[in-house]
């Protein structure tokens, strides 16, 4: 289970027999959530239990970071 960040007790990460479309998911202490990679947007598919405000500053945090995890993804799946 690749982490690629951990910050404000969020944990971005994808499990290592992932699937198409690229997609990352969160977690935090009080639920999860999980984000479609696009390449130009961050698309929520799927939350339980997160905050607003603790999705809000999830989807901010992808937004600035979705670049590098969509790399990372294709250097884990597509290598």
């Amino acid at each position: 289970m690749p982490t690629l960040l951990t910050i404000f007790g969020i944990r971005f990460f994808f499990y290592s027999r992932e699937h198409e479309p690229i997609h990352v998911h969160v977690e935090h202490a009080d639920g999860k959530a999980k984000f479609i990679l696009g390449e130009d947007a961050v698309e929520l598919v799927e939350c339980k239990g997160l905050k607003t405000s603790t999705l809000k500053l999830a989807e901010s945090i992808l937004e600035e970071n979705r670049i590098d995890f969509i790399a990372q993804w294709k250097a884990t799946f597509n290598g």
